[in-house]
């Protein structure tokens, strides 16, 4: 009973992590649909996406080969975003907002080429099968990453204070501590999404 109060006190204490993560998310979607000066460089990240499926598809089991590749990169993405976000919260800041801007970008691509309909189909078959999965936890991660960006931040004003500095230590081992089941339970859940995107999605798409 006590730890389930605790993770609630603890999920009430990330509310505005998790509110800014998807802000953030959504910002990008609509940079992506409406910024044309990225199209160059979203470009660029779309065709390393299509070159890692050609590799993919062109295994002996793609399918296999297709949740291997899926799980372990967005796994390891997502521990990066949590811990990488030490460094002043940068790395999950343009985690967030580059996932959501190819995103928006890809489907306003497919709204000029093919028109609203073709975009939808492709939203809900290609995308939203795993996304829905996907989706909230790279906002989730990239929370944690801006809460791991404020405590660096806060431990530059602890440097110089010995009683600040033994408690940010504290806090910061108890924070490191509370993100590991969090990363579990992210990186299971991105197992689940790679099944997904590489079984159901693919299916989808051919009908």
């Amino acid at each position: 009973m006590f730890r389930n109060l605790a993770w609630a006190a603890h999920f009430r204490m990330m509310r505005s992590y998790f509110g800014i993560s998807a802000v953030l998310f959504l910002a990008g979607i609509v940079t992506g649909i409406t910024a044309t000066g990225f199209s160059d460089f979203l470009d660029q990240q779309l065709k390393g996406i299509k070159d890692l499926s050609d590799i993919i598809n062109q295994s002996s089991n793609p399918t296999l080969m297709g949740i291997v590749v899926i799980f372990f990169n967005n796994a390891i993405k997502a521990g990066m975003i949590v811990y990488l976000g030490f460094l002043f919260g940068i790395y999950p800041v343009i985690f967030i907002v580059l996932n959501g801007m190819v995103i928006g970008y890809l489907m306003h691509k497919y709204y000029v080429a093919e028109g609203a309909a073709t975009m939808f189909e492709v939203l809900v078959k290609g995308i939203l099968p795993h996304g829905i999965i996907e989706i909230p936890l790279i906002i989730i991660a990239s929370a944690y990453g801006l809460r791991s960006g404020n405590i660096a931040i806060r431990w530059i004003g602890a440097l110089f204070n010995g009683t600040k500095a033994k408690a940010m230590a504290q806090e910061t081992e108890r924070y490191v501590i509370t993100t590991l089941p969090v990363v579990l339970g992210i990186v299971l859940l991105l197992l689940v999404a790679s099944l997904i995107e590489s079984t159901i999605t693919p299916l989808l798409l051919q009908k």
